[in-house]
């Protein structure tokens, strides 16, 4: 698509977008091909990004008929923080290649839904001017090749109101992206990123060394340092990316507090195991209250619903997310929330559900 046909974000919904695919296919009206490609490619042969979507399909709802419902609610609690609804929001950097007010649209969108912010690292806005009095937001943090340079972020969270800090630890080095090579991705020049680079400074190579293994793995978090990390920092510590359930073993045994499962959206390592396989794999290995967040392919307020069936705390939510955003600003963000939301709810009801807690797998097939 060529600069000039870029289509201006809209300043209201058109009444024929009702659901995020409807919201996906305008989504690409409003952005360049390669700003397009780059949000819906994933790594290598994108197996893994087409995997997260169509595990969906593969579970099938089993209702319970003539439950009384009249006390029924979404709310769910995590860290002692109750949510009026399980659906996040996915940290996602670099946004303001998909609307001029990026992430600041995007926590006010939040904000007036109910849904928990997770800011990346990345983020073109500075996690100061986020809502300080709005506490249902977490920063996710991206190792910084040192512990001092990663506490720095951590602790400028902590006085700002941030509830927890999400570490990623799937990507220490970055995924084989294809399409994004394709079309020369590249971030805009002179794009703000006021808490890093955009690229972390690499270790001075010697003669001999591996451009891979002593190069970004050379700066890569390790268990020691996680385990350092939570006992600097008050906030409950998440790992984003977890999919083995040796590794959800360990992350408890290092004092990590939380987990999101998730393969990145894809966009790392292909034809890892989906994050919905390894939620069912991970529940069996880690205490029942121990909070899952669940990340990858929710499309639907059914798929919200499958996920907490098989173990998940709440879910969280990117790509749809960027197609709100990148639509109509904050405006969009929030209806995308709304419709995932309202389509959970309606599904709940459905399946004879009141509460969150009373969702299991009782209520699901899988073929």
């Amino acid at each position: 698509m060529s600069q000039a046909s870029i289509l201006p974000p809209l300043t209201q919904i058109p009444p024929y977008l009702q659901t995020v695919a409807d919201y996906e296919r305008q989504a690409q009206l409003h952005l360049s091909d390669m700003v397009w490609q780059y949000l819906q490619g994933g790594a290598m042969d994108e197996v893994s990004v087409r995997s997260n979507l169509s595990a969906f399909d593969h579970i099938q709802l089993m209702p319970r008929l003539l439950q009384d419902l009249t006390h029924g609610h979404t709310e769910c609690e995590i860290f002692g923080q109750r949510y009026p609804h399980p659906i996040f929001v996915a940290p996602i950097g670099h946004q303001q290649q998909f609307h001029p007010e990026a992430e600041a649209a995007t926590a006010l969108a939040a904000e007036v839904l109910g849904s928990n912010m997770v800011l990346s690292t990345f983020t073109n806005t500075d996690m100061r001017e986020l809502n300080a009095d709005n506490p249902r937001k977490w920063f996710q943090l991206y190792w910084q090749g040192e512990r001092s340079k990663s506490l720095d972020l951590v602790k400028m969270a902590e006085a700002h109101n941030y509830s927890a800090i999400v570490v990623t630890v799937d990507s220490p080095h970055t995924g084989i992206r294809d399409r994004e090579r394709r079309v020369f991705f590249h971030l805009p020049e002179g794009m703000q990123h006021p808490h890093t680079p955009a690229h972390i400074p690499l270790p001075e190579l010697q003669e001999g060394d591996h451009p891979v293994f002593q190069g970004l793995m050379k700066i890569a978090p390790t268990w020691q340092d996680i385990a350092w990390l939570v006992q600097q920092t008050h906030l409950p510590v998440v790992l984003k990316g977890v999919l083995n359930p040796m590794d959800a073993q360990l992350a408890i045994q290092h004092g990590v507090q939380g987990l999101i499962v998730s393969n990145h959206g894809g966009r790392v390592l292909d034809t890892s195991i989906t994050p919905l396989t390894a939620l069912k794999l991970i529940k069996q290995v880690v205490p029942a209250d121990f909070p899952l967040l669940y990340d990858g392919g929710i499309r639907r307020g059914s798929d919200v619903f499958k996920a907490i069936a098989l173990g998940a705390s709440a879910v969280l939510v990117g790509r749809p997310v960027i197609y709100g955003l990148a639509t109509a600003g904050a405006l969009g963000v929030a209806h995308v929330l709304k419709i995932l939301k309202e389509e959970f709810e309606i599904t709940m009801a459905l399946m004879g559900t009141a509460r969150i807690d009373e969702i299991n797998q009782d209520y699901i097939f899988q073929k």
